[in-house]
């Protein structure tokens, strides 16, 4: 007899995301959903505004990769104007992203994903002494895994269990049989997690230097940036490249030899080195590292043929609505696209709660609209994004810097290539990416500082034409994979704004065909070894890095409605 099993919501993430996954009598995933419980509404409150406010409207889309739709709402107008903003310019939003790039990347594998590798509890049993000799067997010059700063760790986290409770680590499945570390192992990844919890600050700083805050940086404009001054201050770049320096260290010693040690020890593990799901994969060029040369490039892969790279073609790209939450269903190019909503709601249901007994639920209706997600679609193609498409079509096209550090990842993980195609691989592939990152990011770093000796220009003037309508877009990578903002000026105002995310293309729900998105694929044929503990679910889904919408909003984690509040959008215009 089959059960639906409700995971609401998934936890460790940025925004408010559910799963619904059927399963049968041996515990196989038959069928999945996946639905967005918030609605974002960005871009319903950027009409009638002024296009250069754009930018700063857009990064409010999300609290964590916050820069990333700022860079995306100042270049989509700038595209619409026809704004080429100087190279300097250019290479200062480069850096920028960089240093988001390397505050997301170790974020999300020890803050949010970890806890699906590392079992807390196992850890407090481990010699602290047999874990130092472990973690040199990933590393010439581990960080923070001295015996010393091991014995440290434990009496921290202690600390905890002896006031009756795990602090930040409570409420998960401590235990389970498919974590796969061992108690040292677990120590030395527990370690890495408080350690870079110090990173972060660095990261944000680092940020900071060039953004003037973070989250939601304020330095760039349509045109160019204004951080004209740090850009005089030889401090102010040092300051940068002292703090790129820390993060590229912390990911040299302590992020890839734990993904390395993951690799090693989840190399049999089901639910790790299986969730490809969806095979067609797209990503964007990105990083520019002087006046012409980029870290990354771009394209398209289908089937997971890796022996074809297409490039992308961008009137391929459209969304649909059949089971969102809006009231316009066509697929439509973002452009022409309309976020009208149209909620339907819940029915009840009988599901199996977390203590393996049957309750009554409020569940989705699978065949109608069950998402504020759309599903985007490269010429009617579910697509995969994320740092694993990233590597995987940058791999095929024989980008060096990639290949070079994809071969040494497998040469000493013991793995073959295949293995890429997986939840062990887009978690790699996000740490991967970030090492090539902090391996060759200070290219771009060099680059400003020669360009600055012979051109101080930061900005490139323009106007608009009221009488002129334009239209115009940014498509590039975020952290979780690629980004497109499209923008449409008509009498000096926003006429229509779009935003496809990263976790739109892999978030999505089913489309007109029945057709399922990444994360609802993914999950399709996984084994669940507990259903009371669905522990597999959330790893495969947190190894994407869910980012759904970021907004203000409340829950009663015992599943109770709280309030409703309609908002009369108008008065934002």
């Amino acid at each position: 007899m089959s059960k639906r099993i409700v995971v609401d919501p998934i936890t460790r993430i940025e925004g408010h995301l559910r799963i619904e996954v059927i399963v049968d009598d041996n515990n196989i995933v038959q069928e999945a959903y996946s639905s967005s419980t918030l609605w974002r509404g960005i871009e319903t409150i950027l009409k009638g505004r002024d296009p250069r406010d754009a930018g700063f409207f857009t990064q409010r889309i999300c609290g964590v990769c916050t820069y990333s739709h700022y860079r995306a709402g100042i270049i989509a107008v700038e595209d619409a104007l026809g704004i080429n903003p100087p190279l300097n310019a250019k290479l200062v939003r480069s850096l920028m992203n960089m240093a988001l790039y390397l505050h997301d990347h170790p974020v999300h594998f020890y803050h949010l994903h970890g806890l699906d590798w590392v079992d807390v509890v196992s850890a407090l049993s481990a010699d602290p002494h047999k874990a130092a000799d472990e973690a040199f067997k990933y590393s010439s010059n581990p960080i923070a895994c001295g015996a010393d700063s091991l014995v440290e760790t434990l009496k921290r986290v202690g600390d905890f269990v002896k006031k009756g409770n795990l602090g930040p680590f409570a409420n998960a499945y401590w235990g389970h049989k498919t974590y796969r570390f061992t108690p040292e192992q677990n120590l030395i990844a527990l370690s890495h997690y408080l350690k870079a919890l110090e990173m972060q600050r660095i990261a944000a700083q680092m940020m900071a230097v060039l953004g003037g805050k973070q989250p939601h940086p304020q330095s760039l404009t349509v045109g160019g940036v204004t951080c004209i001054m740090d850009l005089q201050d030889p401090s102010r770049l040092g300051e940068f490249l002292t703090k790129f320096k820390e993060m590229a260290d912390f990911v040299n010693r302590a992020y890839y030899p734990d993904l390395v040690m993951a690799a090693k020890a989840y190399a049999s593990e089901p639910s790790v080195n299986a969730g490809l799901g969806t095979a067609n994969l797209i990503t964007s060029k990105e990083f520019l590292v002087n006046g012409n040369e980029y870290l990354f490039d771009g394209g398209v892969i289908l089937n997971g043929d890796i022996s074809k790279v297409f490039d992308i073609d961008e009137a391929k790209i459209t969304e649909e609505a059949t089971h969102s939450w809006y009231a316009d269903d066509e697929a439509l190019h973002p452009y022409n696209g309309k976020t009208n909503p149209k909620y339907t709601g819940f029915k009840d249901e009988e599901t199996l709660n977390g203590k393996g007994k049957m309750e009554n639920t409020k569940v989705i209706k699978e065949n109608e609209k069950y998402s504020w997600v759309k599903s985007p679609r490269y010429n009617g193609k579910p697509m995969q994004v994320g740092p694993l498409a990233n590597i995987v079509i940058n791999y095929a096209k024989g980008n060096k810097r990639v290949t070079k550090v994809v071969d040494q990842f497998l040469k000493d993980a013991g793995l073959p290539l295949k293995a890429v195609f997986s939840t062990l691989g887009r978690t790699a592939a996000r740490m991967i990416e970030a090492k090539i990152v902090a391996d060759n990011g200070l290219e771009a770093f060099n680059s400003l500082i020669q360009n600055l000796k012979v051109d101080d220009s930061t900005y490139t003037s323009y106007q608009i034409d009221k009488n002129k309508e334009y239209k115009g877009r940014f498509l590039g990578n975020a952290p979780r994979g690629i980004l497109g903002h499209w923008v449409k000026i008509k009498n000096g105002v926003i006429e229509n704004y779009q935003a496809v995310v990263p976790s739109t293309w892999n978030a999505g729900p089913k489309d007109a065909k029945g057709v399922r998105g990444p994360y609802e694929e993914s999950l399709v044929g996984l084994k669940i070894a507990d259903l009371s503990q669905p522990l597999e679910i959330i790893r495969v889904v947190h190894s994407f890095d869910p980012c759904i919408a970021c907004a203000v909003h409340m829950m009663d984690t015992k599943g109770n409605e709280l309030s409703q509040y309609k908002v009369d959008l108008s008065c934002f215009y």
